[in-house]
């Protein structure tokens, strides 16, 4: 009975939970998108200045480098569409065998392809929520201000809220300017929203890019990593049996010798990447750069503006992609699994993770009943995490 249990609570099957759980992800972050929209047409907070400071005073530039349009397409649609022909194309990729199902590899790619899009519209979705919030709070009046201004100079006394020794500081009531998308638009300069948004999405395509192509620097696992080369591998209980011997991830035999052999088989763990694959993971990168450096050159932000924006599509970037995939070094590529249909929503204290499943209840009421029958030590319940004895598909190789 135990053994049946085992297989249906490892069946693969995708569940009603399952699915929800992951919508009400989707739905989270459409919401912040939509809350950060909401911000960018409220009005903000508009810090008073001076007519005399210079860093104020550079020309309105009507035709911008890179617009918004240009942006969204930049920062999310190009690196959605890279990623989704990655995800066709390279996954599930060599370690899978002939004898694993299209249908198996299919899943693979779809959630591959769900997982680098759900990670990419977390990263723009925080970074576009914190920026436009940052924006209203801070209200910091754009390099160009002044020439959107317009401001009232022969009734600047009246405008006038303090100073010293010449530096009088008047409030944006001076402005003579009615268009009031221009004027709103001229105190968020802080943060730089081109450089948080692009950020976001293109440094999160050149991580995904470098987690699937594995460029990284060589890295030196921990001995029990390189014990079984299938860990690796798209579906590692589908794996044939190998009694070859090797000592490296690579498969390759290596021939003993006169040195340290400790050395030599810790040298054959890993090597550099070709420098080509390099260049696809830095393009990404330094376009985000690029779209930054033009918000400078435009007269749209301030130098601490952009670095500061810069940063937090930096950090969100970094975030939602370690939020759905392994770390680029150790992952082999992959994504982690999905959540356990018992734990879609609530693991619970002590249990510290979102896979694997909870004890079924037909299985502790057999052990509660072995215990009160004095027929021995409690056996031990369902593992928390799949084993190589996981029948069909398992919830890890979705």
């Amino acid at each position: 009975m135990r053994s049946n249990i085992r297989s249906s609570r490892n069946s693969g099957r995708i569940s009603a939970a399952l699915v929800l759980s992951y919508v009400f992800d989707w739905a989270i972050i459409i919401v912040s998108a939509g809350i950060g929209v909401l911000f960018s047409i409220q009005t903000p907070n508009k810090r008073p200045f001076s007519l005399s400071n210079p860093e104020i005073s550079y020309p309105y530039v009507h035709k911008e480098k890179i617009s918004t349009a240009v942006l969204a397409v930049c920062a999310l649609a190009i690196p959605a569409a890279v990623i989704f022909l990655i995800c066709i194309l390279l996954v599930p990729g060599p370690t899978v065998s002939k004898s694993i199902p299209r249908a198996l590899i299919w899943r693979r790619k779809l959630w591959e392809w769900h997982t680098g899009w759900l990670g990419l519209c977390l990263s723009l979705a925080a970074a576009f929520l914190l920026t436009n919030g940052m924006k209203n709070l801070f209200g910091k009046p754009r390099p160009d201000l002044l020439s959107r201004c317009m401001p009232d100079i022969a009734n600047a006394e009246k405008y006038r809220l303090g100073g010293y020794l010449g530096t009088d500081v008047v409030s944006a009531a001076i402005c003579t300017n009615t268009d009031k998308s221009i004027m709103d638009d001229g105190f968020r300069s802080y943060p730089s929203g081109h450089s948080s948004f692009s950020a976001a999405g293109l440094i999160y395509l050149s991580l995904f890019i470098c987690s699937k192509l594995a460029i990284t620097m060589p890295y030196l696992a921990p001995s029990f990593y390189s014990q079984d080369e299938s860990r690796y591998s798209a579906f590692p209980s589908r794996r044939p049996k190998d009694d070859t011997p090797s000592s490296s991830l690579s498969g390759e035999v290596v021939e003993p010798s006169n040195h340290n052999d400790a050395i030599i088989a810790a040298r054959n763990q890993a090597a550099a990447p070709p420098v080509y694959l390099l260049v696809f993971a830095v393009v990404p990168f330094f376009a985000s750069i690029y779209i930054a450096s033009t918000r400078y050159s435009d007269f749209r932000h301030h130098g601490f503006d952009i670095l500061f924006g810069y940063i937090i599509g930096t950090v969100t970037a970094i975030f939602a992609f370690r939020y759905y995939h392994l770390p680029i070094s150790q992952g082999a590529g992959w994504s982690w699994g999905p959540r356990s249909r018992d734990r879609s929503f609530w693991a619970g204290v002590g249990v510290g993770t979102y896979a694997g499943t909870k004890p079924p209840k037909a299985l502790k009421k057999a052990e509660e009943a072995d215990l009160e029958a004095g027929k021995g030590a409690k056996r031990p319940l369902v593992n928390d995490t799949p084993t190589e004895a996981t029948p069909a598909v398992s919830p890890h190789e979705a």
